[in-house]
């Protein structure tokens, strides 16, 4: 089972390496044209699975590692950034998309439409053709997606595409 397992597992952890590692690089350099972003999120997964696999096949040399003090310093601080990156306060450094998305849902509907170049009637009727009701131009755009059972992002998609 195991030399089965291993015809498979370390081919498909290298193959999401590169997948990741490709598009990992991409979105650092802000390179986000096709399905760059949902690519990578996604195949993580697979990435998951081939090195889970890949561990088990390699069980034994795998747990050889935790014998030296290299090894374990690696693996360690790993898990440590991890950890780190799921848990420290980001501060200062927030993601400025993330404000933007949340500034233009708290603004009116009014204003969002100024920003993207259009009138609000004509907002209003690209709105209502995908069965967003708009009661009056002054609700925000957090307003009209709660009172439609969208999400603020899926609102501004249909006014900003």
């Amino acid at each position: 089972m195991n030399t089965s397992m291993k015809s498979w597992a370390t081919p498909l952890a290298a193959a999401s390496f590169i997948i990741l590692a490709v598009t990992g690089v991409l979105m650092f350099f802000k390179i986000e044209a096709g399905f760059i972003k949902p690519v990578h999120e996604w195949l993580s997964w697979l990435m998951i699975a081939g090195v889970v696999f890949h561990t088990a096949a390699n069980w034994k040399a795998f747990t050889g590692y935790f014998s030296r003090k290299p090894a374990l310093a690696i693996i360690g601080l790993g898990t440590l950034i991890a950890v780190l990156s799921v848990f420290m306060p980001a501060g200062r450094q927030s993601n400025p998309r993330m404000n933007i998305t949340r500034a233009l849902e708290s603004s009116q509907l009014e204003t969002v439409a100024a920003v993207a170049g259009k009138k609000s009637d004509a907002v209003i009727g690209i709105l209502e053709k995908k069965g967003i009701a708009v009661e009056e131009s002054s609700m925000t755009i957090h307003e009209i997606a709660v009172k439609n059972g969208k999400k603020g992002m899926d609102v501004l998609g249909v006014i900003f595409n």
